[in-house]
């Protein structure tokens, strides 16, 4: 996984911050926006858990603090629901300018209530996800019923929830009255999958079936049974964000592969904005080559040498075995182990001077059965005779055109 700490602008312009987290091994297929539930943070260990499933999943999942919470910029009692609605437009327009525009669309608790209401508003989102979500927000006046008497004769009152303070302010609860979640998901038309606990005590398990029987197909409800509302056991989230990714990818668009037609083995194609990432066939075979990142690469696939070296290690293998099989000895398995290097020639006279150096492949063979040491030793000798070493041992030559 890799973490990128993000910052954009809300409607206002207060700075928000965010996590994005991005897949270790490829550029995602497709970007997810999370949002939390009410007074929480982008850090909340189920969001991280969830995000880290996708991430596995080959997704791209950006995690941020609604305005006044968190990182982000600006005084929570300033804030309302509508507010929180706005943040995730804006966070799905820094996706959109910065990386490529959201598809997926994932909230927890109040988060999920809001994500209802974005997902009618951010076109890209193709998927929604909603997790232990109220099926309307007025449902958070429940968080603050011994309080709502005092908010609405002094306009504000402190309030503690999750044993922390927070000033909610009468505006709040006038703005959770604006909002009709129930005829936004009828409106909604995009495929929807509720995440609920039955024993969630803090969003009663009808609200999801409040959700589901408005919503219309495609529609899926999976049961969260045992997890609490926060998802505070770590395998209930990690199971969450199994869950999310598999249902996901059968409504999201999946990049194709890039088709390559050659007559020659091997082609590498490289576009100028993808750094070091080269797609590549090789024989029937698509795979990505690229450079370390300490070298500037994304260190998404093998560098160029690294091939070399498998091409070394894999004849190596096949050779030694074909040997082994009809001679009827008994190799049950051989590895070949091969790095690359320049190492100083021996003797020379000059160490400083680039002709010092001679191109190098260390090769460590480890063979497991039952072999004596006049068997060993000629598969050492019998090592060296694999094409590609001679191939490497031979003077070559690379003859290169342009062709249309």
């Amino acid at each position: 996984m890799s973490l990128q700490k993000v910052l954009f602008h809300n409607k206002t312009g207060q700075e928000l911050i965010g996590r994005l987290e991005l897949p270790v091994n490829q550029l995602p297929h497709n970007y997810v926006l999370f949002a939390h539930c009410f007074t929480c943070n982008k850090n909340l260990l189920a969001i991280k858990n969830i995000s880290k499933s996708l991430t596995s999943s080959g997704f791209g999942v950006l995690r941020f603090d609604f305005t006044g919470l968190g990182e982000s910029e600006g005084d929570f009692a300033d804030t309302n629901f509508s507010g929180n609605v706005e943040d995730l437009i804006a966070a799905a327009d820094y996706l959109k300018n910065a990386h490529n525009a959201p598809t997926l669309l994932i909230g927890h608790s109040l988060g999920g209530a809001a994500a209802i209401l974005a997902a009618s508003e951010i076109t890209s989102v193709k998927t929604l996800v909603t997790i232990g979500a109220p099926s309307n927000p007025v449902h958070v006046k429940h968080l603050l019923r011994s309080s709502i008497e005092e908010i609405s004769a002094k306009g504000q009152a402190k309030v503690n929830i999750g044993g922390r303070d927070f000033t909610i302010k009468k505006q709040f609860l006038e703005d959770l009255e604006t909002k009709s979640l129930p005829q936004k998901i009828k409106e909604l038309r995009k495929p929807i999958l509720i995440l609920h606990s039955p024993q969630d005590l803090t969003v009663e398990i009808k609200n999801a079936e409040k959700i589901y029987t408005a919503a219309h197909h495609p529609k899926s409800f999976i049961s969260l049974d045992g997890a609490d509302h926060l998802l505070s056991d770590k395998k209930d989230s990690l199971y969450a964000g199994k869950i999310i990714s598999a249902w996901a990818l059968r409504y999201l668009e999946l990049p194709k592969e890039k088709k390559i037609s050659s007559k020659h083995q091997v082609v590498a194609s490289l576009d100028a904005e993808e750094g070091f990432s080269t797609s590549m066939k090789v024989g029937n075979h698509y795979m990505l080559a690229d450079e370390p990142e300490d070298f500037g690469g994304n260190d998404f696939g093998p560098s160029p040498y690294e091939f070399v070296s498998a091409g070394l290690s894999a004849c190596t293998a096949m050779t030694i075995q074909m040997y082994a099989k009809r001679k009827g000895w008994e190799l049950q398995n051989v590895e070949v182990h091969t790095s690359y290097g320049k190492s100083h020639v021996e003797d020379c006279l000059d160490c400083e001077s680039p002709g010092a150096k001679i191109d190098t492949f260390h090769r460590e063979l480890k063979l497991s059965g039952s072999l004596d040491e006049r068997q060993t030793k000629r598969i050492l000798e019998i090592a060296d005779k694999c094409p590609v070493h001679k191939t490497l041992h031979t003077e070559t030559q690379v003859i290169t055109k342009v062709i249309a």
